[in-house]
């Protein structure tokens, strides 16, 4: 499979558990604050680097279901940055929920293509480990743009590293399920 197919591959898990726990709470996830998202994307995060450390679960679940959710978690936040913070979370529908999906995972295929050509495919090289650090990277660089209230100077956006957040969580899928 090239890199292309591989990043579908894995899209499709993420989406299945998307699509599953969409069902299952509704989009409950419509309420909550950037700051909220961030912060479950540090917990992710924070506890991959953990186990990739520790070397060991107590709780049984791997590091595969917490990158799936740093993918998951990443497009929930693009999308509240588009439509905004909902006071109830019904004001989206699971096909409208799912039609965002599916448009920021195609947005996110085609930066990580164009990335590859520029980069010539330099994540094949790197570490599962050095994701979750530059992940956790990009948590903090988030927050601080938060802190900032969005006002850079030079830097992206909180969407520019969500959307990074969630292509090496991708890398990191890709390399569980296909090796190196």
């Amino acid at each position: 499979m090239n890199t292309e197919e591989q990043f579908r591959a894995v899209m499709k898990e993420c989406r299945e558990v998307f699509v599953k726990k969409l069902h299952d709470y509704g989009a409950a996830w419509r309420i909550l604050r950037i700051p909220s998202l961030t912060d479950q994307l540090y917990i992710k995060a924070n506890r991959i680097r953990s186990l990739e450390m520790k070397g060991e679960s107590k709780v049984g679940e791997g590091i595969r279901p917490e990158f799936i959710a740093i993918v998951n978690y990443s497009i929930i936040g693009l999308i509240q940055l588009e439509h905004g913070i909902a006071e109830k979370p019904d004001d989206m529908t699971t096909e409208a929920a799912i039609a965002e999906y599916d448009r920021l995972a195609e947005d996110s295929l085609q930066l990580m293509l164009r990335k590859n050509h520029d980069y010539d495919e330099a994540w094949r090289g790197m570490r599962v480990s050095s994701y979750t650090d530059i992940i956790l990277q990009k948590i903090f660089r988030t927050k601080q743009i938060e802190e900032l209230g969005g006002a850079t100077l030079i830097s992206e956006g909180i969407d520019a590293n969500y959307m990074d957040m969630m292509n090496y969580a991708v890398f990191g899928l890709i390399k569980l399920t296909f090796g190196e």
